[in-house]
């Protein structure tokens, strides 16, 4: 992607680089020529991305640590000197987030204003991404695609924690970040549903789906009717990189604040729609059913406008649901072939570069 060589040849320290989107965003950053540092705590399911992609041979360093530790974050990030960092860590379904609501509350605030402040002691950094949610909106279903304007909410404990946690982002770059008590600019990013290759996480649909076909069962959606921004991971990372290049600008100041990196409109699609289109590409004996017991509540409408993005970052989502979709497959029957999977991860980043699929 244009302009992304700029971070060549720089330290980068990627927090959660150990997760789905985490281990993407590392090999990207990786085959740009970053020295990637990673902080994070194991991978969180087996099989897992990091491990199948061999993405650890691609780090400079590899530190397992939590975010509570305050001296283990100050040493990563001493040891590593980054100009920029990727704040990927966190706690990050909604419905983990009603199983443990104050495991999700601190992982997801307090670690994230604990590596804020290591970063404090830190002069090398010039450059702070803080991946959010699409969720941090108090969303009234009203059919309006959220703004970077519209105020926060959180009608679930993973929702509010994130709208939380931008509150406390905005609350440090105002008090300590972007000029003479700290030169780095500091900037969220919120994008919508991701999908792709190496994504085992449970409670979340894609995954679910492929391992429901796989095992020859049907996928029990909770709530087929719920309307969701989805995307391939590779178009918000493309953002987050965007994102990043533009804090390191001259004028990178005007960067430093919150931005959407949504799908286009007609992307926007039911659970029931996307259960329906992977289950048309995998085959005959792929079945749906509706839970009788949808679960905890979730709202039923979502969307973001990426206006901003588009407009002052030059970014737009490259792959369409369908492109996505087929995308994500492909990657997973790859891997039940056997084949390289770092290679194979590598290579879908390329052909996504270079605008090989649509």
């Amino acid at each position: 992607m244009e302009g992304l060589v700029s971070l060549g040849d720089r330290s980068v320290l990627v927090t959660g680089h150990t997760g789905f989107k985490g281990s993407w965003l590392s090999t990207w950053l990786a085959a740009l020529g970053a020295r990637v540092h990673g902080y994070a705590l194991a991978p969180p399911t087996a099989p897992n991305l990091f491990s199948v992609a061999d993405v650890g041979n691609v780090l400079a360093s590899d530190t397992r640590a939590d975010l509570a530790d305050r001296s283990a974050l100050s040493a990563a990030l001493h040891r590593s000197q980054p100009e920029i960092v990727f704040h990927l860590a966190a706690q990050p379904l909604v419905l983990e987030g009603y199983r443990d609501p104050l495991g999700t509350l601190a992982t997801n605030v307090l670690g994230t204003a604990n590596l804020l402040e290591a970063i404090r002691g830190v002069p090398s950094v010039q450059a702070v991404v803080v991946v959010a949610t699409d969720k941090v909106y108090d969303n009234r279903e009203d059919g309006r695609a959220f703004t970077e304007r519209d105020p926060l909410g959180g009608h679930d404990p993973y929702s509010a924690s994130k709208a939380a946690t931008e509150i406390i982002v905005a609350s440090y770059r105002t008090s300590f970040f972007g000029d003479a008590r700290h030169p780095a600019r500091v900037a969220s990013a919120r994008a919508g549903n991701v999908m792709g290759g190496g994504d085992w996480a449970a409670d979340r649909l894609v995954p679910d789906c492929l391992r429901a076909f796989a095992a020859g069962k049907p996928v029990r959606l909770r709530h087929p009717g719920a309307v969701r921004p989805w995307q391939h991971v590779l178009d918000p990372l493309a953002g987050y990189l965007a994102l990043a290049t533009g804090l390191l600008r001259d004028d990178g100041a005007r960067f430093a604040t919150a931005w959407n990196f949504g799908p286009d409109a007609g992307d926007d699609a039911s659970v029931g729609e996307v259960a329906a289109r992977l289950a048309g590409l995998w085959g005959a004996d792929a079945r749906l059913e509706h839970e009788a017991e949808p679960g905890p509540p979730e709202v039923e409408l979502l969307r973001l406008d990426s206006t901003r993005a588009r407009t002052e970052l030059g970014w737009e989502p490259r792959w369409s649901l369908d492109a996505a979709l087929g995308q994500t497959l492909a990657w997973h029957r790859a891997w039940d072939r056997g084949e390289n999977m770092h290679a194979f991860t590598r290579a879908q980043i390329a052909n996504y570069d270079e605008g090989a699929v649509s």
